[in-house]
């Protein structure tokens, strides 16, 4: 079976347990799929100078934030790991002439255990983890997914979380339960329009050409998974929205396939 490569935006660590429309999304979104026999999460919360991935067999759940509420910290997501999807991941990017590292030890952090608990709350399903290289920018990061596309023929859901906006520090400036602020809904639809046409040199060069690129993220790392699983998806494919939400206003929850 061929499963897609999915982007999805996991949002704060509370849309683990905050009734949202986003909550809900990702709680379903894996019904929509063949079960996969392993998955590949690329996290925005793994920044490392060069790809790596995780081969650990038992995976600590990383509870990477600090203020919210106790049950959050008390959430386990106790899936088995994926070593031998780890080293064929870093064949398959070495092959490709991009050195891919392993570390033997890294657990899950909130960038992937949150749509995972969400979607398949069993943790039944070997997982291992892929890191991003913020400094690197949109043509490695396609590159990457590129090299990991035959994955999806081996029965691997190649699950690339981030999120579509993602500036912390407009927390709080808008109104929590009121339309998105206008910068926030610019780039999103920017970006659905993007995709919808596979314009994929506007979309590389998005930080120069999306309105209002640089407020949605000042930082790169939320938004560079979803080259990766716009590489997996492969040249021309379609890409389909499955969902579009906004939290506080100023984050962005779209998720979208790519096959």
């Amino acid at each position: 079976m061929t499963l897609p490569a999915l982007f999805l935006s996991h949002g704060s660590p509370m849309t683990a347990i905050e009734p949202s429309d986003a909550h809900d999304f990702l709680s379903r979104f894996g019904a929509g799929f063949a079960r996969p026999r392993a998955i590949l999460a690329v996290s925005a919360h793994w920044e490392t100078d060069a790809p790596m991935v995780s081969a650990a067999r038992k995976h600590e759940t990383i509870h990477d934030f600090y203020g919210f509420p106790p049950e959050l910290y008390a959430i386990q997501y106790p899936a088995p790991g994926a070593p031998d999807l780890a080293a064929r991941t870093k064949a398959l990017l070495d092959g490709a002439g991009i050195p891919c590292g392993v570390d033997p030890d890294r657990g899950l952090d909130h960038g992937a255990w949150t749509p995972l608990y969400l979607a398949y709350p069993d943790a039944d399903i070997p997982v291992t983890q892929l890191s991003v290289q913020p400094r690197a920018g949109t043509t490695h990061h396609l590159a990457v997914g590129r090299a990991l596309r035959p994955l999806r023929d081996e029965g691997v859901l190649i699950m690339a979380t981030g999120s579509v906006t993602h500036n912390l520090g407009d927390f709080g400036r808008f109104p929590p339960d009121g339309p998105p602020a206008d910068y926030v809904r610019d780039f999103t639809e920017w970006l659905a329009a993007a995709l919808d046409g596979r314009r994929d040199d506007d979309l590389l060069a998005y930080r120069e050409r999306a309105p209002g690129a640089r407020r949605a993220h000042p930082t790169e790392e939320h938004f560079l998974p979803l080259f990766v699983a716009l590489g997996a998806g492969g040249d021309g494919a379609p890409v389909r929205r499955l969902h579009s939400s906004y939290h506080y206003a100023m984050l962005a929850m779209d998720g979208y396939a790519f096959a």
